[in-house]
């Protein structure tokens, strides 16, 4: 498998050579134009094709099309590179096509691109017990459930963790990217009949490497995504959003996720509805496709290439149906932790936060929390940052002292 360092990946787009090899309408890429020769005031050839990441001969063939159409002005040169502006018809036609949309941004690639990258690029892993447990190092986790979660991510298919609170769902859902070793390419923005669809997010889309002269600079190479959401989950959050001010749409989150993992962190407790969720994605999880509408009606097809991940302490049967669960192949239960995990668990949490713990004492928050409770993941990160608190407020040292411990898990529980 490819290093990220290594700069490898499945898909890469040569460089368009001319204005027929942008495989975009000439209208859309003279609007692109026109509009960022509106917003820079002055400009020439190059800078054009750096900012809307265009061959320079498509921007030339262009401009001389404006030219002729008396809607561009040369101002002098720059090397041998024109010094160009708006003229005034032309910049009566940029105040019209900024009524329709306001982007003048990097240049957009066709659905059809975008189709074929995200096939293309497809997770494919080979994960054996080894490197899963190097991917979870950070993370107490039994060969058991190892030997779950590694067939599980070998189908790419979905995954649905369910159990008690508190014992690592979110965790291992947040760690399951470090599985995937290559990186892929994201396009700045998708066509869709003219329309163009922003879908590189630098909140979501984390950046590797630098632009290279052989591949079409509108994609961007980026790591593997992975979004998470809780319960601000909504119906609209996976449909195209359109903007009227700027006349863009924004991507839907699965459509950000494509090649990489979305996880659905308390599942059931989103303000839409699971069944409205399941609803929505029992063809997408199925067929590996889904279907987007555009403000006026236009239906289109995009990839649905996302692992996606269901986290929830909530009875599965409760959520979905049988038509649904037959669907996600991939259901493990996360049960609460062994005697030995959780002591393993606690000895890594107080040395990372320099607690001192006597080596009387390695057990007694075990059986403080069983006197109370099932062992759970969570207990021993959660204890101490009550121990902390408590040396802050007596301004010493934080240790793991039989009383100290007492304190702290009488404040954590409830009666």
């Amino acid at each position: 498998m490819a290093l990220l360092g290594e700069e490898q990946w499945l898909f890469c787009p040569p460089v368009p050579r001319d204005l027929d090899g942008v495989d975009l309408p000439a209208s859309l890429v003279t609007d692109l134009i026109v509009r960022r020769l509106s917003v820079e005031g002055t400009s020439n050839i190059q800078s054009l094709s750096n900012m809307l990441k265009l061959p320079p001969p498509a921007v030339h063939t262009v401009f001389n099309t404006l030219r002729q159409q008396q809607l561009v002005e040369v101002k002098g040169m720059v090397g041998n590179d024109y010094r160009i502006s708006l003229s005034g018809n032309g910049r009566a036609a940029a105040a019209e096509r900024f009524q329709i949309s306001r982007y003048s941004g990097p240049a957009p690639v066709s659905l059809k691109s975008y189709t074929a990258a995200v096939k293309t690029q497809a997770t494919v892993v080979d994960i054996t017990r080894e490197a899963l447990r190097a991917a979870f190092s950070d993370m107490v986790v039994p060969d058991s459930l190892l030997d779950q979660l590694g067939p599980a991510l070998i189908e790419q298919s979905s995954i649905f963790l369910y159990g008690p609170p508190g014992n690592g769902k979110s965790s291992l859902a947040e760690r399951m990217l470090r599985v995937y070793q290559d990186a892929v390419l994201v396009p700045y923005a998708v066509e869709v009949d003219g329309q163009i669809i922003s879908l590189y997010d630098p909140a979501v889309h984390q950046r590797v490497g630098d632009d290279i002269e052989d591949r079409d600079p509108r994609w961007v190479v980026c790591r593997r995504p992975c979004i998470i959401v809780g319960g601000e989950l909504t119906s609209g959050s996976l449909e195209l959003r359109y903007d009227d001010t700027t006349g863009i749409y924004s991507a839907p989150l699965q459509m950000k996720a494509n090649n990489g993992i979305f996880v659905i962190d308390d599942f059931g407790r989103q303000v839409m509805s699971p069944r409205e969720l399941l609803n929505r994605w029992i063809v997408p999880l199925d067929r590996r496709v889904d279907y987007l509408s555009l403000r006026y009606g236009l239906k289109f097809e995009i990839p649905f290439q996302v692992l996606v991940v269901f986290a929830t302490n909530l009875n599965p049967r409760e959520l979905a149906d049988d038509a649904f669960l037959r669907r996600i192949h991939n259901k493990i239960r996360i049960d609460s932790v062994s005697n030995q995990d959780f002591d393993e668990i606690f000895r890594r949490v107080t040395r990372a936060r320099r607690v001192a713990v006597p080596s009387e004492n390695s057990g007694a928050l075990r059986e403080l929390c069983l006197a109370r409770s099932e062992l759970r993941a969570c207990y021993p990160n959660d204890i101490c940052n009550i121990l902390n608190s408590i040396a802050r407020y007596e301004n010493r040292e934080p240790r793991a002292t039989v009383d100290d411990l007492k304190r702290a898990v009488q404040l954590y529980f409830t009666e």
